[in-house]
């Protein structure tokens, strides 16, 4: 431990991303990262930005992400204004850490959740509690209408893959009008409904969602946030006072034509769907617990074998999942899906290993 570090890095946990080995080739089913390509289109436009000898590279971006915005604005029918873009929506919730929680009541998020979450808070010094989550994973609604200074929700949550109703997001947006409440969407396009459609009716509602799932673009890093322009601006505020170009060319060009490449962006999804459900029928077929998902993974708990066996005899045959050593969780493991292929040689591996 250095003695140059200031206090609050001392005493942080950071946040331990996927693994991601360099010893051999493993099939990669650790982190959600989506298997199939970008849009071919949002390709095209990568090549473009950077110009025929990268002359476009010595230039600044547009720091306000103009095109980019009014693109996002017009697929959710909003408004220019109402819409926000960063760097991954990591780098958003941190700014939203800093825009909208100060209050000496407590953040309210889930105890089995993102982890960058309790990450954060602790960095910025934020008071915090962990609501614990029902015994089936599920949210319980009611606790979230307790005092508290923000609240934090992921729909999907991760790691289990289970989806909050619009309904029960409607109540505790009721019940905290005076607190800004984060909808992370970041798995909502496997299956779940965003709540895009409260925002006119709640001007505490910020949703926080991501290209690097369901649009394949987790290599440059882009992160939208949708809500009331006051929200907006608190956002803005925060990005202006720490570094105003958060978003390259590149990813600015990509991003546009992502968003826009409705045809690739469905045919992904339904891919994906459908290895989803079909890998959680064969795998409850050979004595798993698979939980309910709306999201691009599976959280999975065998009847008999321990899930930090399944998880170090997995990558030993080269799978890679991802295994959390946590309370309630420490026999679960959360599986990307991946190709049909990767899905099949996983499936014949846990065979082996199971049966």
């Amino acid at each position: 431990m250095s003695k140059y570090w200031s206090k609050a890095i001392r005493n942080i946990k950071p946040y331990t991303p996927g693994e991601q080995p360099k010893d051999m080739k493993y099939i990669k089913l650790n982190t959600n990262e989506n298997p199939y390509p970008p849009s071919p289109k949002a390709m095209e436009a990568i090549a473009k930005a950077a110009g025929e000898a990268g002359e476009n590279l010595r230039l600044y971006p547009d720091p306000t992400c103009e095109e980019l915005r009014c693109a996002i604005a017009d697929y959710y029918k909003l408004e220019k204004q109402q819409v926000f873009v960063g760097n991954g929506s990591d780098e958003l919730l941190a700014f939203s850490f800093l825009a909208f929680f100060d209050s000496d009541s407590p953040v309210l998020f889930p105890d089995i959740t993102y982890s960058f979450y309790r990450v954060y808070a602790s960095l910025f010094r934020t008071d915090y509690r962990e609501v614990p989550l029902n015994d089936d994973f599920s949210i319980p609604v009611e606790a979230f209408f307790e005092t508290n200074g923000g609240i934090i929700i992921p729909n999907p949550n991760a790691p289990t893959g289970k989806f909050l109703p619009l309904r029960d997001i409607e109540s505790i947006l009721e019940r905290n009008e005076n607190s800004v409440v984060i909808i992370d969407e970041a798995y909502v396009d496997f299956g779940g409904e965003s709540a895009v459609a409260l925002i006119e009716k709640y001007p505490n509602l910020l949703i926080i969602q991501t290209f690097s799932k369901s649009r394949s673009l987790a290599g440059l890093r882009i992160g939208m946030a949708l809500g009331n322009n006051d929200l907006i601006e608190g956002l803005d505020r925060v990005k202006n006072s720490i570094n105003s170009y958060t978003l390259d060319r590149i990813a600015l060009a990509a991003a546009v034509q992502a968003i826009k490449d409705e045809k690739h962006f469905e045919e992904t999804i339904r891919k994906i769907i459908n290895t989803r459900e079909r890998v959680s029928k064969e795998l409850v077929q050979i004595g798993f617990k698979v939980i309910d998902s709306r999201a691009n993974f599976i959280f999975i708990s065998h009847e008999t074998m321990h899930a930090r066996d399944i998880f170090k005899r997995l990558r030993d045959r080269g799978i890679l999942v991802r295994y959390f050593n946590e309370a309630r969780i420490d026999n679960y493991l959360r599986v990307s899906i991946g190709t049909d292929e990767e899905m099949d040689s996983f499936l014949k591996a846990i065979r082996e290993i199971v049966i």
